[in-house]
């Protein structure tokens, strides 16, 4: 078997530091992502790293794992200057990362991701069978179950996120960076993660967790470095903090908890599904069955459920991505069942897709060009054919200042070299901007710092208030609670159950989405 050979170093026994990274400076063209920033781990610890977005915490994990170089400062491994040139050297001196956007082979199985690069062979002829009881043992021993012979196309993203820390495992490294680990994933496979890190701090591995979801910094975090604007603010221990300072710490005044709305006022409708259907992956069930429901002005209706229960191929058949195999889908009174997405688009539909990087951006475009892709052709940004390169750039400035888009070249940044709570932000500005009568947003906040939220559920509400309908499909029950008017939980592809937010509970829906409970419906839209 190919071992990666460590880079060991001897440590004083009482030295309480395993990586120090001391006066880190990064720059890019137009914006120095890490201004002197020093931060300590300590053997055994789980250390968060708190900021907005942009704030440049992926970056210093991307120094530490060798992705980049710093312009100044030095890391420390137990107490010694090391050099980390690229990866390789991250993981001869343990050091392990699990990247926000996964980096996995999907034609591939899990065992051949985990050890990929690292293959067992004598003599050149691949032996996998001791690599499959390593990592089976290694599966058992941290709680990590996971089918080795699985295509990672066909497992969930909780299952994928398992076969990443598997393979910072199956290397041996001790020091593990988790970047957004939480953001693609459910409140149950969140719960199941959180223990799992907490297992690997009692056994020995020292993890930093780079996240701005306050909630879970208070579940499983020893300490927290805070970062904001490519600065150092300060570290605290969580025993002795609380979320309002530290939210205070990370975007520099208070912010609120609670969405400030004032009753909804609902009127006529502007989206009307009846029985929709919606085949399946493999064409033998349906994902979505028999859905019928209606969203009207001055109100906002959330679809709730467990992922992977039909919300995403509802969205898609909604917005023009997939087609329907049964049922009707009205906008406005007009029937836009068969329609194309750009009908849909100008005829008073937004949409804040699920994946950003699949279906909201063109990655390789520019900020400006993303911000205009459904209005290019529009009289403002076109004349004669020819596009308006000012009035774009125009568009394009006012709304990065709006929503506080940042980004290292202003309008010009490709979007690809944005943090992922940038890109959300830009998708979220282009589409609430945009002449819509009907708001459908999939997890509009997913991957934003508090600060953000805050904005953007105001910016919901504003829209709702204006008199449009907000269709919201969310995994985040808080944020269900407190943006909706009216719950609807999906479960196997079916509504099962409707709820309002002010005479329910989190465990009731919790019941409905786990398929225990199922309430009797009208089916007919109203």
């Amino acid at each position: 078997m190919s071992e990666i050979k460590r880079k060991d170093v001897a440590v004083p026994a009482d030295y309480p530091y395993v990586i120090e990274m001391c006066n880190i400076t990064k720059e890019f063209p137009g914006i120095i992502a890490n201004d002197d920033i020093t931060l300590q781990l300590r053997r055994g610890e789980i250390h968060a790293l708190l900021g907005e977005n942009g704030a440049g915490k992926s970056t210093l994990m991307s120094v530490l794992f060798g992705l980049y170089q710093p312009e100044k400062g030095e890391i420390r491994k137990d107490g010694k200057k090391v050099t980390i040139k690229d990866p390789n050297d991250a993981n001869a001196l343990g050091i392990g990362m699990v990247h926000q956007h996964f980096k996995l082979v999907e034609v591939f199985t899990v065992l051949d991701n985990i050890i990929l690069g690292v293959e067992p062979n004598t003599a050149g002829f691949l032996k996998k069978k001791q690599a499959r009881e390593k990592v089976l043992k290694l599966s058992e021993t941290y709680g990590l179950g996971v089918d080795p012979d699985a295509l990672v196309e066909n497992i969930t993203v909780g299952m994928q996120q398992r076969t990443e820390i598997l393979k910072m495992l199956y290397r041996d490294n001790e020091i593990l960076i988790f970047d957004e680990p939480t953001a693609v994933l459910t409140p149950q496979e969140i719960e199941e993660l959180m223990q799992v890190m907490k297992g690997l701090a009692q056994k020995g591995k020292s993890i930093l967790f780079i996240t701005h979801k306050l909630n879970e910094i208070m579940a499983v975090a020893d300490r927290c470095t805070v970062l904001r604007k490519g600065r150092y603010i300060g570290t605290v221990d969580i025993a002795s903090t609380t979320k309002e300072e530290l939210s205070n710490m990370m975007v520099g005044r208070d912010v609120k908890f609670v969405v400030d709305k004032a009753p909804a006022q609902p009127g006529e409708s502007v989206l009307e599904i009846e029985n929709m259907c919606v085949k399946g992956g493999t064409g033998k069930k349906d994902a979505v069955h028999n859905v019928s429901l209606c969203v009207r002005e001055g109100e906002i209706v959330c679809i709730a459920g467990i992922d992977g229960n039909g919300q995403t191929e509802f969205v898609h058949a909604l917005t023009g991505l997939s087609k329907v195999s049964g049922g009707s889908i009205k906008l406005l009174g007009k029937d836009i069942t068969k329609k194309s997405i750009r009908y849909r688009n100008t005829h008073g539909m937004s949409h804040v897709p699920e994946d950003r990087h699949k279906h909201g951006l063109v990655l390789d475009y520019s900020l400006e060009q993303n911000m205009v892709l459904q209005r290019y052709f529009e009289p403002q940004f076109q004349k004669g054919g020819f596009v308006r390169f000012n009035e774009v750039r125009k568009y394009a400035d006012e709304l990065i200042a709006r929503f506080d888009v940042r980004s290292g070249q202003g309008a010009i940044t490709t979007s690809r070299s944005m943090s992922g709570g940038n890109q959300q932000k830009a998708i979220v500005a282009r589409e609430l901007d945009r002449e819509h009568k009907l708001l459908v947003a999939v997890q509009p906040t997913r991957g934003l710092d508090v600060g953000a939220i805050e904005y953007i559920h105001t910016q919901i509400v504003k829209t709702r208030d204006r008199g449009a309908g907000v269709l919201l499909v969310s995994l985040e029950l808080e944020e269900v609670m407190s943006l909706s008017d009216r719950i609807l939980v999906m479960y196997e592809g079916e509504i099962v159950g409707e709820f309002d937010p002010k005479t329910t509970t989190v465990q009731e829906l919790g019941l409905y989405m786990a398929g225990a409970k199922r309430q009797e419906r009208k089916e007919a839209a109203e």
